[in-house]
């Protein structure tokens, strides 16, 4: 991996941009469509760069719908023609008592994880009022099926279903505009979510704080344009925009915040 392509990514990236620098290679000695895990929105961007650097292999991504956050991403020579079936994904409808039971996306991602497999193989998480869906690999559906029997302490059941019966998620996001004194991360979660600098330290050092969706324990982190930063059981938001400076010398900038 040249130097020169490395210094445009944060040093904790780099394997992700090794690994898919692999990818891409393999797909143009091959000449054959190279088919990833489920990538999230960060990752993809890394693979867009990388491919700029390669006019002989083109890209395409899909989660199961447009909109969905984490997709597998297929490289593949021009004469290729992609459609929907090359992404090999399934869809779970997760049967479980709702009348007496409730579930959250963190219980069942929680329940996936320690079951054995890696978080690749696992694409969104989808949620309508107390309806759940899950969308996989289609070489790992056949072991949720058979395998999960419970979440926490609630029976439930795993069917696959089709994707045009594809779950709208309860998902919408708030632009938001503020002034900040620095765009440190401890500094923008406190301003954001009006909680002080000293709690939200503590929620770094918890390990409760992602950016871009890896474990962030950096206070003093600047954050940079189209970042996202999760803090559990406080929310999401995305540096969608820097404004202008205020009169009092302040950044007033723009987020984009997941409504809860």
């Amino acid at each position: 991996m040249e130097e020169v392509i490395l210094q445009h990514f944060r040093p904790d990236e780099e394997e992700t941009v090794k690994k898919l620098a692999r990818y891409i290679a393999k797909a143009e000695d091959e000449y054959r469509p190279i088919l990833t895990h489920f990538l999230n929105p960060r990752e993809r961007r890394i693979a867009e760069f990388l491919i700029k650097k390669n006019s002989g292999i083109k890209i395409s991504a899909y989660g199961g719908n447009e909109n969905a956050e984490r997709k597998r991403v297929l490289f593949f020579p021009e004469y290729y023609e992609v459609n929907d079936g090359d992404f090999k994904l399934a869809l779970l409808n997760l049967k479980y008592p709702v009348k007496f039971s409730k579930l959250s996306h963190g219980s069942i991602l929680g329940t996936l994880a320690n079951s054995g497999v890696d978080r690749e193989v696992l694409g969104d998480i989808i949620n309508h009022e107390n309806e759940w869906q899950v969308i996989c690999e289609q070489e790992i559906k056949q072991f949720f099926i058979s395998q999960i029997e419970k979440i926490g302490k609630t029976k439930v059941e795993f069917q696959e279903t089709k994707f045009n019966n594809l779950l709208k998620p309860n998902v919408e996001m708030m632009d938001k505009e503020l002034p900040v004194s620095s765009l440190r991360l401890d500094n923008l979660i406190s301003s954001i979510y009006n909680i002080s600098r000293g709690n939200t330290k503590n929620l770094i050092k918890a390990k409760k704080v992602q950016l871009n969706w890896m474990i962030c324990e950096k206070p003093d982190w600047d954050v940079k344009i189209d970042d996202v930063i999760s803090i559990r059981g406080y929310g999401r938001f995305e540096l969608d925009e820097i404004l202008n400076v205020t009169k009092k010398g302040k950044t007033r900038i723009k987020v984009k915040v997941l409504k809860k």
